[in-house]
């Protein structure tokens, strides 16, 4: 079962919260052995040997694979080290280890629970006691602290929702919690399909002590007249060699860093980079030399 983007509902007393783990979902298949799959059924097992048996003998539980940085949040980029590794070895288990934060529970004891309400499948979860993150009345003020802490967001769940596997569900709703900043556009990613000829994305930089400086690519928030508009404008500076000071991934087209845009997003990474920017505008308000990282 799968979440809907969209805002905290109005009825919120209708709904639990949870938080959000910024990760990849698996799905635990306890029946004497057990079997770790992926959301489209994936071989995991192997990949994430430190999920434990629960000491669960007939149960299927739905959570979260996440990497957890030194502050104990959730890092995806150290995630990445581990996502495409099928028989990790021990030095990557160290290096990268994972947790798992299970957060429904759909079979036990030979019973199916997918028509149960949420809150009855949460509360056979809790009485299992092995670790599921607690849930918090819709009323709370869950948002604004996962904001505070660096966290991705929350899904708001109501609380009478049966599960429906393989469903993207407005019953779950998905909050995230988004930043925002001024970027430098320093070049632009040619387009395909649909956007073929024009642009694609915007390579976007922000300024440090060594130049210009990469934080990432933006391909969404745009309309077909906006994306004009700015291949219109980004033509005429275009020029030979990169801006940037470093190292840029893809084979774009370059332009004299001069106008500033501003984006949405969720997190600055550790790597310096912007992750899931949206495009808001430019800001003419704004000169190149402001945008500081």
């Amino acid at each position: 079962m799968l979440a809907v983007p969209g805002e905290l509902p109005s009825d919120r007393d209708r709904y639990g919260l949870e938080v959000k783990w910024d990760g990849i979902r698996a799905i635990i298949h306890l029946d004497g052995g057990m079997r770790v799959s992926g959301r489209h059924g994936a071989e995991y097992t192997r990949r994430y040997p430190e999920i434990p048996h629960f000491g669960i003998k007939n149960a299927i539980i739905d959570g979260e694979v996440v990497a957890l940085d030194s502050r104990g949040l959730p890092n995806f980029i150290r995630l990445q080290h581990r996502m495409h590794l099928t028989d990790p070895d021990p030095a990557m288990l160290e290096l990268y280890p994972i947790t798992y934060m299970p957060f429904d529970l759909l079979y036990l004891g030979g019973t199916p629970l997918f028509d149960l309400p949420y809150s009855d499948r949460r509360a056979l979860l809790d009485e299992l006691d092995i670790g599921a993150p607690p849930y918090f009345p819709g009323d709370s003020d869950l948002l604004t602290a996962t904001h505070e802490q660096g966290l991705e967001g929350v899904v708001a769940k109501r609380l009478d929702s049966p599960y429906r596997a393989g469903t993207r569900s407005p019953s779950w709703i998905k909050v995230k919690n988004l930043a925002t900043c001024e970027v430098v556009i320093g070049g632009w990613k040619p387009g395909k399909g649909r956007r073929a000829g024009g642009i694609g994305s915007l390579i976007m930089g922000m300024f440090t002590d060594a130049g210009l400086t990469y934080v990432g690519h933006v391909g969404t928030g745009f309309t077909d007249a906006v994306l004009d508009d700015l291949y219109r404008m980004l033509r005429p500076l275009e020029i030979s060699r990169s801006p940037f000071c470093n190292e840029v991934p893809w084979k774009n087209r370059w332009v004299r860093p001069d106008l500033v845009g501003e984006v949405a997003y969720t997190m600055l990474t550790y790597d310096q980079r912007l992750r899931h920017p949206v495009w808001r505008g430019l800001r003419p308000d704004k000169l190149p030399s402001e945008v500081i990282l």
